[in-house]
């Protein structure tokens, strides 16, 4: 179940009214504890009055004789873009809040962007601030499974812009759809990657990179790439192939919804995903099922970017 969000859209506007009231907010999320150069990490920075939220590091390794000059949102998502941090924070709020995406196409007419790659780009750039840089290994009862994303043949138009697929690729079936293995913990995070093949060296390699060994179970489907992991983790199969969907405490339903929803989201709010962009989809569907219960969502992007 989803917290319900500590905010409103027009909580969030009254909020942040003003430019100035953003860039303070910012740099509180960025700089609990006091400025810092982002270059060099030094506390020893210099306020420039004549210019507000902006700084100069002297520190002799970061910008020499002059010093180094950086402003708020130096080194983040928002810098070199013509677009102030009051619609920034409002494409996050609606990124954060839609729990099967939200489109470019719809970001583009919420804040008025003059060109819809505008609002592509700012969506992506949000995406890549999702990425969970680090993560602990998943603990207790974890789902492991393989999915494949692409539409159906006959619905495909030939290649086109993001597309990822030529016309008649794909259709039921693996052939011509991008491959994802995802892990879930049980009431707790998932995570999910592109990959190459469906091989066992790949699959088991995701597994031991993503669960603990010291997991009560790890329940998958009778993929022959799970094979081995009996030898190192309690490693039970469910039968899909002979309609077996759950026996006991061992089923893949948890990460069957996710998928679901991921593949909801595709298909239904984005249409099609190129293979090239699609983990940046997987890490913003993956950050919001992990930030599920965290109403602070929205500060949570906001200091990540």
């Amino acid at each position: 179940m989803t917290t319900k969000p500590t905010m409103t859209l027009a909580q969030l506007t009254a909020r942040f009214p003003t430019e100035e009231s953003c860039k303070t907010f910012l740099r509180d999320m960025r700089w609990p504890d006091g400025v810092r150069c982002p270059r060099c990490h030094s506390e020893k920075v210099y306020t420039l009055k004549a210019r507000p939220f902006h700084w100069v590091c002297k520190g002799k390794d970061c910008g020499g004789r002059n010093g180094y000059r950086f402003s708020v949102i130096s080194k983040t998502v928002f810098e070199n873009t013509n677009y102030d941090l009051r619609v920034w924070f409002q494409v996050i709020y609606l990124m954060t809040q839609s729990k099967k995406g939200i489109s470019a196409m719809q970001i583009h007419r919420q804040i008025g962007s003059g060109d819809y790659r505008t609002a592509w780009y700012m969506c992506h750039r949000i995406r890549a601030a999702m990425q969970d840089g680090g993560f602990a290994k998943l603990m207790g009862e974890v789902e492991v499974d393989e999915t494949y994303i692409g539409g159906k043949a006959k619905n495909r138009h030939g290649r086109g812009i993001g597309s990822g697929f030529a016309k008649g690729e794909g259709g039921r079936g693996a052939s011509g759809k991008i491959a994802v293995i995802g892990a879930i913990a049980r009431k707790g995070n998932v995570v999910c990657q592109v990959i190459e093949n469906a091989d066992r060296i790949t699959m088991s390699n995701f597994v031991r990179k993503t669960v603990d060994t010291q997991v009560s179970l790890v329940a998958t489907d009778e993929a022959s790439g799970y094979a081995k992991l009996s030898t190192s983790y309690p490693h039970h199969v469910i039968k899909h192939r002979e309609r077996e969907y759950v026996r006991g405490n061992i089923h893949t339903a948890n990460l069957d919804s996710f998928w679901s929803l991921l593949k909801h989201g595709i298909m239904g709010t984005y249409h099609n995903v190129s293979k090239a962009y699609l983990p940046l989809y997987l890490a913003e569907f993956s950050y919001r099922h992990n930030n599920r219960k965290n109403p602070d969502i929205f500060n949570a992007v906001v200091a990540s970017c």
